[in-house]
Formats: structure tokens, sequence, C-alpha cells
């Protein structure tokens, strides 16, 4: 039961921000360009699908907005087109999402709430998609990926500014976990409650004649979709690796020369300390705590007995130490001799007490020494350097609306094309075939693409290499004629043949036992081979499974005492008819232990209950209206006229 409340809780339904606008932005911008979208909407761009206090919420945002879910979505869900997205609730989520941060933007100001600008250069510069070869917020890089996006510098301040604003509400609601006393025995007793029953499998066994050649026409062509090769797509793309820049990384004598100057006191000789410390707060319990030592204890030991911790730092600089205690601990060690106790002396915090372990010299490095660490690192950093060049000529050339085979004339790059693949990237003529791991980022990019979009780059493997990815075409989803799909058509009816068998046998069983009829009596009379079985749980055992509970018990755990009912097998080998005969009521009242689990558990899902109930509060209060003839359009526009009803 938990479980279930805490998957409703964290859907993308039931959370009141799921996919911030911040994440948003980042995923869509790292995902690649998004041409095209403003003027794809047609007679609906602009038109208002929900509104809240002269706000509104248009089909072009709820567009742009579910092509970025779309792409980051297909990370984790390959196939996932806008057919899915939409006959899954996609756009109702987005909406309702919309018009909930629209609601709290306006709910806040009205409250005298404000998001300074400081605040949305911060977030905004956060957003590693932003960032330039340095690492930092690169300004050009930021105005040019919006621009391929069709927004503005104001649109992405002032969705940032929205989102922050929800935040600033919803955060504090989310922290809430208070959970009744009385509530969470409720919830309690439901974990103890005990059911047990009977049940027995009827086999799905194939019977009967073979299907007629006219039986299996009809199937394939009421299931030709079974049988039907998804979309595939031809990519191609040009591969940038530190390989290709490798003779402009090679350093020179001159610049090997210049690393090793500049790194001197890295390789220089240099006295280490292996050494002891303990802080201690009070001055009087330092000095007693170094007599002690002086006098022969253990340093380790002393500490102990004085309730403190000894800590050792092994091969330590003079510097470092510095930063650790303080330059007068570390200056004070470094002039003591090898066992010698130092101290107390004033640390960062507190009084230090010190034994010098262990003294030892560094002989420091020869740049002949130095020299093959000092290469790998130019070498990476010139590649880096090399490579980062290379993607800035490329993007220039593609803003400038260049095709890839432009490109690569002028970056001197090779061009190939894969085969048609499918979205995991396998070619369905060769399924035996591993998909290329190294272009998965391209087949990723081709399938977020549309027909004319300019062509994109995405970062090949971790050592800074790249793609430049272009879809050349697409391949519809095509039916694979029945004479090559024959063997599996037959397979497959006659596999429904036995399966619905199966089905009117439980049926038939289920309304004998619910009749009063025996369950094994009711097997026999229906003919069939099926030893029934019996079963018992909690409906902890429900909750324990995290999400993997078995569709048994949970059908047990919605059934009255007494009736019987049916069930599909979980894996296909029949029907289940499940009879519940016993149920238990759990009670922990005498189990505090059990509610306090309880409370705990809810107390770690209730905080988005409570930020659901207010963000509706709020959006009721704001007059957040939508418009249903306005937003079914939508959806038939994004489904190309076909609402798949």
């Amino acid at each position: 039961m938990l479980s279930s409340l805490r998957g409703i809780i964290y859907s993308k339904v039931g959370m009141v921000v799921t996919f911030g606008v911040l994440i948003v932005i980042a995923l869509a911008f790292a995902a690649g360009d998004v041409t095209g979208l403003s003027n794809a909407a047609g007679g609906l761009l602009g038109h208002p699908l929900a509104s809240v206090d002269g706000e509104k919420v248009t089909a072009d945002d709820i567009r742009r907005r579910a092509q970025d879910e779309i792409r980051a979505a297909r990370q984790q869900q390959p196939d996932l087109d806008m057919a899915g997205f939409v006959n899954a609730g996609g756009v109702e989520s987005l909406i309702t999402r919309s018009l909930t941060g629209l609601a709290l933007e306006t709910f806040g100001e009205e409250q005298g709430m404000r998001v300074s600008r400081a605040l949305v250069g911060s977030e905004l510069k956060a957003i590693p998609a932003f960032a330039g070869a340095t690492g930092q917020f690169d300004q050009q890089a930021y105005l040019r990926l919006i621009a391929q996006r069709g927004m503005t510098d104001a649109q992405v301040q002032r969705e940032i500014a929205r989102e922050t604003m929800a935040q600033f509400l919803v955060v504090p609601t989310v922290g809430a976990t208070q959970v009744p006393q009385r509530l969470a025995l409720q919830y309690a007793s439901l974990l103890l409650e005990k059911r047990a029953g009977e049940a027995a499998l009827i086999p799905a066994t194939v019977a009967g004649p073979a299907p007629t050649d006219a039986q299996v026409q009809d199937w394939y062509k009421r299931n030709v979709a079974r049988y039907t090769t998804p979309e595939r797509r031809v990519v191609r793309y040009a591969l940038v690796t530190p390989q290709q820049v490798a003779a402009q990384a090679v350093p020179s004598e001159a610049e090997i020369q210049q690393a090793y100057n500049a790194d001197k006191a890295k390789y220089a000789a240099k006295p280490l300390r292996d050494v002891t410390l303990v802080t201690v707060l009070d001055q009087k319990a330092a000095q007693a705590l170094a007599d002690k030592v002086k006098a022969g204890t253990p340093l380790a030991a002393a500490a102990r007995a004085a309730g403190l911790e000894a800590r050792t730092v092994a091969a330590a600089e003079q510097s470092s130490l510095s930063t650790q205690t303080a330059p007068a601990v570390a200056a004070a060690l470094f002039a003591a001799p090898q066992g010698q106790v130092v101290g107390p002396l004033r640390g960062a915090i507190g009084f230090v007490v010190a034994r010098v372990d262990k003294v030892t010299q560094d002989a420091g490095k020869t740049l002949a020494q130095a020299r093959p660490e000092i290469v790998a690192a130019l070498t990476k950093q010139k590649a880096a350097d090399a490579i980062g060049k290379v993607r800035d000529a490329v993007e220039d050339a593609l803003a400038d609306n260049a095709n890839i085979a432009e490109v690569a004339r002028d970056q001197k790059l090779t061009v190939q094309a894969t085969p048609a693949l499918l979205s995991s990237g396998i070619n369905p003529d060769q399924p035996q075939a591993q998909p290329d791991a190294t272009l998965a980022p391209v087949v990723a990019a081709a399938f977020a693409a549309e027909e004319g979009d300019t062509p994109t780059t995405v970062p090949i493997g971790q050592d800074g290499g790249f793609a430049i990815a272009a879809l050349d075409r697409i391949v519809p989803a095509t039916p694979v004629p029945l004479a090559q799909a024959r063997a599996k058509v037959v397979a497959d009816l006659t596999a429904d043949r036995a399966r619905r068998a199966a089905q009117a046998a439980a049926n038939a069983v289920v309304a004998k036992v619910n009749a009063g009829t025996p369950l094994a009596a009711a097997i026999a009379q229906a003919g069939v081979k099926a030893p029934v079985e019996r079963v018992d749980a909690t409906r902890a055992q429900i909750t324990a499974a995290q999400g993997q509970v078995n569709p048994v018990l949970a059908m047990m755990f919605g059934m009255k005492q007494g009736s019987a009912r049916a069930m599909q097998a979980p894996d296909g080998r029949g029907w289940l008819v499940l009879r519940v005969d016993t149920i238990v009521p759990g009670d922990a009242s005498k189990q505090p232990a059990a509610i306090q689990a309880t409370r705990l558990d809810l107390g770690r899902a209730i905080g988005g209950e409570y930020a659901q109930q207010f963000a509706n509060a709020v959006a009721a209060a704001q007059g957040a209206k939508r418009y249903p003839d306005a937003i079914a359009q939508l959806k038939k526009d994004l489904l190309g006229g076909d609402t798949g009803q």
C-alpha cells in the first residue's frame, strides 16, 4: 500500500514540478538542435490552451516542451515518439505543469516575492550546456543555442524566474514529514492484514486442427502491426577523434620546458614530514595532553584517554600542513627533529599537539624524469584544444546553414552513412549483429531530428571526440510480407487460440465457484487438468516487493471474501483462477514499532502530497482555466491529424 502511495505521489502527474524548467532547458540544449518548431505549429501558434490572470499557455510553448521531453526521455526509452507521448497523457501533463508554474508565479508576486536578475543569472550560468571550452559560461554559445531553438534571452530568463519562484513556494512544503499517529495506525494495520485462498492454473494447451490459409491471412491482416518493421532512419555522420588531431597534439620541446618551469615548485627537492596531530579546544587541556605525551605516553593513547582522536598525515609538505593546521604549527613541525612533540600551538580551530613521526626528503624530479607525465598532460590538453577549435569551426559553419558534405570538405573529414537502423541502433536486416555503441549518440540524434533539420554535433566517447550527424532519410514502418512472416503468424495464431480456450475455461470455473461450487469440483466439471494450491500472504509482502508486485497477490488483496476471479498468468502459460476464503484484518495498535516505521515511511512521501494539494489550491485561487477545444486541436495536430482513437 505504501509503495503504491509513493508511486502515485512521485509519478510524473503527481509531482508539482516533475521536470523543472532548468532541467528541461539543460537537457534540450544538450540533446541537440531543435530548429523549425516555431513555424510548425501553423494556425495554432500562440493559441491559448490555458490561462492564469492574463498569462497564457500557448500551443507553440507546449509543442516545444513536448519535443524537449521526448528528446530527454529517449535516453532511457529510445522508441518513444510523439504519438506515444500524446497518447500517454504527455500533453495534459505539460499543460498542468505550465499552468501550475504560472499560478505559483502570480501568487508569489501577489505576496510580494521577487526573483532577482542576479539569481536568474547565477542559475543560467550553472547550466552545463552553456559552458565553453574553459568550463565557464560562454555568452556566445548561449546565444547561439537559444537562437537554434527559436527562443530569446528574455524568454529563457522568464522561464528560469518562473521556475525559481515555484521552487521558493513548493520546496518548503515538500519538506514536510509529519504524519498523525492515527493515520499511521490505519496504514500499519493494513500492512498486517492476512489473506488466504486457493489458486489453479488452467494451461493454454494447443488443440484442434491447424489454422487454414484463410485464417492465417485474416490473422495477419488484423494484427499486421505485429509483423511490421518499425520506422528506421539512415544517418550520415563524420567523426572527429583525438587520433585525428594527434599531429597537432604533439608538444614541442619549448612547451615541455615551459611547463616544467611553470611547475618548478612541484618538481623541486623538498622536505617531507609524517606527523600525528591532535586538536584540543581548551588551551589548558592541550597543555596537559602535551605534558603527558612528553612524559612518555604515546600521543594516540593519550588522546583516546582524553576522549579525543589523533590523526596522521603522511609525506606532507610544509605548505600542505599550513593549510591543514596553521602556518605557525607547520613551521614548528618542520623545524623539529624526528620524534619530537610540538605544542600546544594555536591552530585554525583550537590548539594543536603534534609529534614528528618521520623526516624524509623528496629528491624532486629533473626535466628528464618529469618528461613523461608532462608530455602526457600537454598532449591531452593540446588534443582537447584542437578538437575544440574544430568543433567551433563546425558549429559556426552549421549555424551558417552549411551541410554535412561542405563541413566535412572544409575540415578534411570522411562522411559515412549507416544502414537503415532502428532507434536502438539495430539493423533489422542483420538482427544478430550488435549495434555499434560508438554510434549510439549519432543514432539518437537522427531519431531526434526531422527531415530538413540542420546537422548537429554530438559527443562521442569520453575522450572529447564528437560526431557531426545529419538525418539522411526516413524509412517508414513497413509490414513484413506474409510469405516471410508465415511461420510466426501461424505460431501466434495457434497460441492465441490456446489462450482464448484457457480463458473461456477459467471464466466458466469462476462462474461455478461464485455460484457455490468448490474450486476443485468446478475445475473437474470444466474438463481440464489444473491442480489446486493454497496461497496466503500479508499486505506487507506487496509493499516489500518495491514495485515488483506479484500480480496474483495484488489481485487477492482486491477481492471479497468467498469470491473468485480469473487473470492471465504472468508468464502467459494460461489463466489463473483465484478464490479468497480467509481475510484476517490487521491490528497494529499493540505494535508501536510498526506504527513508528509506518509514520517514517509515510513521512518520506507526504511532503509531495502536501505540495500537490498546495499547488492545486493556488491554481484554483488564481483562476486557472483550460480550453479543451484548443487542447484537443493541438493533440490532433501533434498526431498529424490522427488522434489514434
